[in-house]
């Protein structure tokens, strides 16, 4: 991978796809730096998965927060002098509220959310991974947080058709879109390699990547 052609990269994707992973091991293997969402520290997270009509707007709000503040942080320490590998994509947030918020609520998150966006940077390069909800289910289930617990594959259903609906017209930066299905780079390094080498060979600006092909 070029470092020179993608200073800041984004891997995006449902809960459970891996995304939080493979920036991480991206980020290891180019010596880039890794700016993750820090959902440990939202205080609001597990009262959401036990009761998300009544905890839906303080949990999206302090998230919005946390990745401006990251990012505004990133750019005051002059982070981008060196490659940046991130799990978030801003642009993608309003997902997340439209599945859970009320219409008033809705309304008073994307006011805040086009007046905090609009000084946000844009990756070069955005690697959106897909899989099924049964494959999140799995790996969700295998990886044993205990708040997740809660999360059905009837929510992972719908988080995945708006994760769809959203790349589909996503045109900002460069997408390559993986089928995860098919492919695992946190746990093969086969497949870690493979994907290192597709992102390098980038001549488009959206490409789909599925094992095999």
């Amino acid at each position: 991978m070029n470092p020179a052609k993608y200073r800041y990269i984004v891997v995006e994707g449902p809960i459970g796809v891996g995304k939080t992973s493979l920036a991480r091991r991206i980020a290891a293997e180019t010596g880039a730096q890794a700016l993750l969402e820090q959902p440990q520290d939202n205080p609001f997270l597990e009262r959401f998965y036990r009761d998300s009509a009544r905890y839906a707007l303080p949990t999206q709000m302090f998230f919005l927060f946390q990745r401006m503040n990251q990012l505004k942080d990133m750019a005051q320490a002059d982070l981008f002098s060196a490659p940046v590998v991130s799990d978030f994509l801003l642009d993608k947030d309003p997902i997340f509220a439209a599945l859970t918020l009320a219409d008033d609520e809705l309304n008073l998150y994307r006011q805040m959310f086009t007046h905090l966006s609009r000084e946000s940077p844009r990756p070069d390069l955005v690697i959106y991974l897909q899989a099924a909800p049964a494959t999140l289910s799995e790996r969700i289930r295998r990886r044993g947080v205990p708040i997740e617990a809660a999360i059905s594959e009837t929510y992972l259903q719908r988080l995945c058709d708006s994760y769809s609906r959203f790349f589909h017209h996503y045109d900002t930066s460069p997408l390559l879109m993986v089928n995860a299905d098919r492919l695992n780079p946190i746990e093969s390094s086969d497949d870690f390699s493979l994907l290192m080498q597709r992102i390098a060979g980038m001549r488009g600006k959206r490409e789909f990547f599925n094992r095999g092909e």
